[in-house]
């Protein structure tokens, strides 16, 4: 079943779903790697240029996933689940979603602050598109920054609330996207 049902989420929602989880636990793991390496570490370039290419493919799937859950049926809350969690775990999808928006342009300001283009898998090139600026470069590492800790801390949330209806609930939650 490649489409939503009200019950379960259907393969394309469930592929786009664990290729983005997938992608943005590696570029955190890949950041972290990063923060530790100096220019002159040999590792240093090839890092920051998976990073750079992963970070971009995350965009596309995220804008993907985005269309998708615009177009599609999502599978309805169990009844069992209060307001408050029903509130709570549409605000976590929404800023979950707005993050994988918001970490990939900010890292794309970052890579092109000073007028160069972004290579993708040497495959081809994003060319920068807004002025050099070194003021717009630091608050667009500060917002890339933060927003990567934030990410982690709604992913490990996401994750936790997630095997706590699983286990605890058993309200069939996390079946519907596996």
């Amino acid at each position: 079943m490649l489409r939503n049902s009200s019950e379960r989420y259907g393969l394309v929602a469930k592929t786009l779903h664990w290729l983005l989880a997938m992608l943005i636990l590696s570029l955190i793991g890949i950041g972290y790697y990063m923060v530790g390496l100096t220019y002159f570490d040999r590792w240093y370039n090839a890092a920051l240029a998976w990073h750079k290419a992963l970070g971009i493919t995350v965009l596309a799937l995220a804008v993907a996933f985005i269309g998708w859950k615009a177009s599609s049926i999502a599978p309805a809350y169990p009844a069992s689940l209060s307001a408050w969690q029903r509130s709570a775990a549409t605000g976590m999808h929404h800023l979950l979603i707005l993050l994988m928006l918001v970490i990939p342009i900010s890292g794309y300001v970052v890579s092109t602050s000073a007028g160069k283009a972004v290579g993708i898998f040497n495959w081809f090139e994003i060319p920068a598109l807004l002025p050099v600026s070194d003021a717009l470069r630091d608050a667009a590492i500060r917002v890339h920054f933060w927003a990567a800790y934030g990410v982690g801390v709604l992913a490990a949330g996401h994750a936790a609330a997630a095997l706590k209806h699983h286990f605890i609930d058993k309200d069939g939650i996390l079946k519907r996207m596996l």
